[in-house]
Formats: structure tokens, C-alpha cells, sequence
């Protein structure tokens, strides 16, 4: 079973217009996962990544609905059945 990517309309478009990738291969961390996608949509990993691999401060990333900035970040594993959900911050006032 495929490690399942679920991404806000914002960034649909980058992914070829899907809000849900399925990624192959069962990626063992979720920074293995962005090494991943950046072989495939690379501007959109460029968007949840910054140029450290770090994923950007305004970039939520939630595995199985637990923020991975609660668990161990980029290395937090990955189960073959993941559910990985981005979502950016959205600011306004």
C-alpha cells in the first residue's frame, strides 16, 4: 500500500491539479518522501522544502494527523498505509 500525499487546493495545481498523490516505493521518512516528490513535481517540493531541505516555517506537515514538528521532524517514519497531509499557514487580519 502506497504512502498517500494530501495537499490543499493551493498547491493542486503544482501536483498536476490533484490534491492526493499516491507515492510508490513506501518512502521510510517523510524527508525521503520530499526526496521523492521532488524527482516528480519538483517545483512543488520547493514550495514545502526550503534550499536546507528543511520544510519551510509556514508549511504544516502532518502524519496520521500528528504534526511531525511534535515527532522528529523530516526523519518522523513512515508506515506503508501513511496518510501525509500539507497544509501552509494561512495569515490575514
Amino acid at each position: 500500500m502506497p504512502v498517500t500525499l494530501r495537499l490543499p487546493a493551493v498547491l493542486a495545481d503544482l501536483a498536476g491539479g490533484t490534491r492526493r498523490l499516491e507515492l510508490d516505493g513506501s518512502p521510510a521518512t517523510v524527508g525521503a518522501l520530499f526526496d521523492a516528490l521532488a524527482q516528480t513535481h519538483p517545483v512543488l517540493e520547493r514550495r514545502i522544502r526550503d534550499e536546507t531541505g528543511a520544510v519551510r516555517r509556514f508549511v504544516n506537515v502532518y502524519v496520521d494527523d500528528s504534526d511531525i514538528r511534535h515527532l522528529d521532524g523530516i526523519a518522523t517514519p513512515l508506515r506503508p498505509d501513511s496518510d501525509v497531509t500539507v497544509l501552509p499557514s494561512v495569515a490575514g487580519g
